[in-house]
């Protein structure tokens, strides 16, 4: 696995002794697309790794497809001004799959030099500053389902073999083909499995710091469809491609350092300890505000209904995967962590992290409780825990002017409620069916997610 470069001076070694002729200054725009400018090499060396590059920040106001929704906050009366890219030269890495190129993240900020408040990476750091003001430094992980399709976008099977060694080797070479172009972008494959539904993959990417966790993710997405258009094939992270099938979701892991040691570990004996319970607490809290995160168009609340691995309810357990928060709570484990489980594979990672580590803070710094750990199957016998949202309109209502909106700001959390009351009024006019999944949905995300 190629490493990801911590200085200047070793991102212009590591171009340099591998013919890069071409780096890539990339942000996240508010959909968890990668956008940003192609720069020649000598150039990006010689100047622009100090002063950076312009672009719209109309990129943190488009909607799925690029269209602009009404926005209170950058509209044509504002003028769609530049926000500025700052390269975060330690995040500097190779693209192996494409050689000859290099990539470096980007924070962005205003006119004023300010981090953008629409800037997903801005949102993400300021979560992750809050934690660490704390004493504490959050590990993330992610697991990330697609589907893996013909050119036409039909799945590349019609069966399921769930993690089968055996079935669909002519799969292989393009699935060999990712898990070397992600290792070789510095992100760390622990392995890939048939999923299930039919063509779905997963591929898992160990921990490491939230802000590269989601730096991986985003790009992780970016070079899957690359190499499955490189093999004659596309790949997407829509979440519920075809109502009858699986949906491709999004699972986060968290935990929490104290002086490098997993701080979820001390005085564990086979159930959370105090402060995992805590930071649960606070997911369970704000479970239901989180789901505009983690499903953010009308496609994605299509995966929480009963028996499809997505939760239904806010729930928690220990290895239970009918719950909501899954937590691995082995006596001294360094791995102890709580699996989020909720989100799609179209949620923006930045953005779904952000909320996890806001609503998890807040469980510190109030100490809620989360209750007695749920058993069983909670899609017959969920109980007494609230439901989570369904539909777009109903994550909308309960992220809206909710006490985690505010905590990962008013700007922002106005903004991206109005690019979502965008995509509601859309799927009124051409799915009003909040289960089907029709032709018009599939034309809308299934290339784009």
């Amino acid at each position: 696995m190629t490493e990801i470069t911590r200085s200047i001076e070793e991102f212009r070694t590591l171009c340099e002794s591998n013919d890069v002729h071409t780096v890539e200054l990339a942000a996240p725009d508010t959909q968890g697309h990668l956008r940003g400018k192609r720069i020649p090499v000598r150039r990006f060396l010689d100047g622009v790794h100090l002063s950076g590059a312009n672009i719209a920040d109309a990129m943190f106001v488009f909607d799925m497809q690029n269209d602009l929704p009404d926005n209170e906050f950058v509209n044509m009366d504002t003028g769609y001004l530049d926000a500025h890219l700052v390269p975060d030269n330690s995040t500097g890495r190779l693209l192996t799959h494409r050689p000859g190129y290099a990539l470096v993240f980007a924070d962005a900020t205003n006119p004023e030099g300010e981090p953008h408040p629409l800037a997903p990476r801005s949102i993400l750091a300021a979560q992750i500053e809050r934690c660490r003001a704390a004493g504490l430094d959050p590990v993330v992980a992610t697991e990330l389902e697609f589907f893996l399709c013909t050119p036409d976008w039909e799945p590349v099977q019609q069966h399921i073999q769930y993690s089968s060694l055996t079935d669909a080797l002519e799969l292989e070479p393009v699935l060999h083909a990712m898990r070397e172009a992600l290792m070789g972008a510095g992100i760390d494959v622990e392995s890939s499995n048939a999923e299930y539904g039919p063509g779905q993959i997963e591929i898992n990417a160990g921990p490491t710091d939230a802000m590269t966790a989601a730096d991986n993710a985003v790009l992780f997405k970016s070079i899957v469809k690359q190499v499955a258009v490189a093999h004659g094939l596309r790949a997407t992270f829509m979440p519920k491609p075809w109502a009858e099938q699986s949906g491709s979701g999004m699972h986060v892991h968290t935990s929490l350092t104290s002086e490098g040691n997993n701080a979820f570990a001390a005085c564990s004996d086979g159930e959370p300890n105090p402060l995992m319970r805590q930071w649960l607490g606070g997911l369970l809290e704000h479970a239901q505000e989180l789901t505009l995160l983690a499903a953010p168009t009308s496609n994605g609340p299509k995966r929480i209904r009963p028996y499809t691995f997505a939760p239904t309810h806010v729930t928690w357990g220990l290895d239970n995967r009918t719950v909501l928060a899954r937590c691995i709570a082995e006596a001294g484990s360094g791995g102890n962590r709580v699996e989020f489980r909720s989100a799609g594979a179209d949620a923006n990672p930045y953005l779904l992290v952000a909320g996890i580590l806001a609503a998890g803070a807040d469980g510190i710094e109030r100490d809620l409780d989360p209750g007695m750990l749920c058993e069983g199957d909670m899609y017959t016998n969920p109980g007494d825990h609230d439901p989570l949202p369904t539909d777009l309109p109903g994550a909308i209502a309960a992220f809206a002017g909710s006490s985690l909106a505010s905590q990962l700001g008013d700007t922002f959390a106005r903004s991206y409620v109005s690019i979502a009351e965008a995509e509601v009024a859309l799927a009124a006019e051409n799915n009003p069916d909040s289960d089907d999944v029709n032709d018009w949905e599939r034309a809308r995300f299934i290339e784009h997610c």
